[in-house]
């Protein structure tokens, strides 16, 4: 009971210093928490306030009604989305077309990096980093007008080249082919952010001490050896952050690209889950039905978040949390 008494005193003077501590900063830096307060008003707003409609996915939902007044049929939308003959081909699409998008969208821009960092000449480095910087900044649209462009069966640039060529004869079906879709839209990708990419890791590879590199060069290392055991090891951290927030969006693949190439002869290969809710919520109407899949696609990316985060821990100590 002495020791019980004698302990009370400190842990409330913990607690007290803390919130003079609190208190203090927020009366020293009140212009940055300031600068706060948009940012949580919009994730309150449109991060938080939505999840109240989550529950729409556990009713069958009738907009006269509302999400409270509507009858709970519990786990009824999902046993049917799980039961139905489209779950198999929209989960393969989706991880197929993701996975695809993952490893060429994280491998190259980590060899643009290199590449750049390792460039003797500081005006050529700068001139590639704004070329490849451009695309970035191209809408979805305008994106998928140019593949449309260039790739159109009949007077498309790719197709009046070959057959003039004598390569093809007739008309291109690369926009029309189900097993062309998925390298025209990650490669498309890969060119589109390739640039932006890099950043990130040019701006940790600035911090690698010039002297390790000197050090390296008089043991006489090359600069493959220098990007391997200096380099690689120096930006490893930073590749593990963003593949694991990478793997967290797993099953969000880009909804307007994919729906913007979306036709009828490529249907098979390019209907994903995204697609797949809007089209059941919009036009269908089916709204606890595409609140259901929607959240089911939530909740995966959410397990290989954690998945992928755990396994970096423990491979490599680095993690988000």
């Amino acid at each position: 009971m002495h020791r019980s008494n004698l302990k009370m005193p400190q842990s409330r003077g913990i607690s007290v210093g803390r919130s003079n501590t609190l208190t203090r900063k927020l009366k020293k830096f009140w212009p940055l928490y300031l600068f706060l307060v948009p940012a949580v008003i919009y994730t309150i707003m449109f991060c938080y306030a939505p999840m109240y409609g989550v529950l729409m996915a556990f009713t069958r939902f009738k907009p006269i009604l509302g999400i409270l007044g509507s009858e709970w049929v519990g786990l009824y939308n999902f046993q049917r989305f799980f039961n139905m003959d489209m779950f198999k081909p929209l989960i393969l699409n989706t991880l197929g077309l993701s996975f695809y998008s993952l490893v060429a969208g994280f491998i190259f821009p980590i060899l643009l990096a290199l590449m750049l960092n390792t460039a003797k000449s500081g005006r050529f480095a700068k001139v590639m980093q704004t070329i490849t910087y451009i695309p970035h900044f191209i809408s979805t649209v305008i994106m998928v007008g140019i593949i449309n462009l260039f790739f159109a069966p009949n007077l498309g640039l790719v197709s009046n080249l070959l057959n003039s060529l004598g390569i093809l004869h007739g008309p291109l079906s690369v926009l029309l082919s189900n097993s062309a879709f998925n390298d025209l839209y990650v490669w498309s990708g890969v060119w589109q952010g390739i640039g932006w990419g890099s950043i990130i890791y040019l701006a940790s590879l600035t911090g690698v001490d010039p002297e390790l590199r000197e050090a390296a060069t008089l043991d006489g290392a090359n600069k493959f050896q220098i990007v391997r055991h200096i380099d690689i090891p120096w930006i490893m951290p930073t590749m593990m952050i963003i593949l694991i927030l990478s793997c967290g969006n797993l099953l969000n693949v880009g909804f307007e690209k994919v729906f913007l190439m979306q036709n009828a002869m490529n249907l098979d290969a390019s209907e994903i889950i995204s697609t797949y809710v809007y089209k059941l919520g919009i036009r269908d109407a089916q709204y606890s039905f595409s609140a259901a899949v929607g959240l089911f696609n939530s909740v995966i990316n959410m397990i290989m978040l954690l998945a992928v985060n755990w396994a970096s821990k423990k491979l490599g100590n680095t993690g988000l949390m």
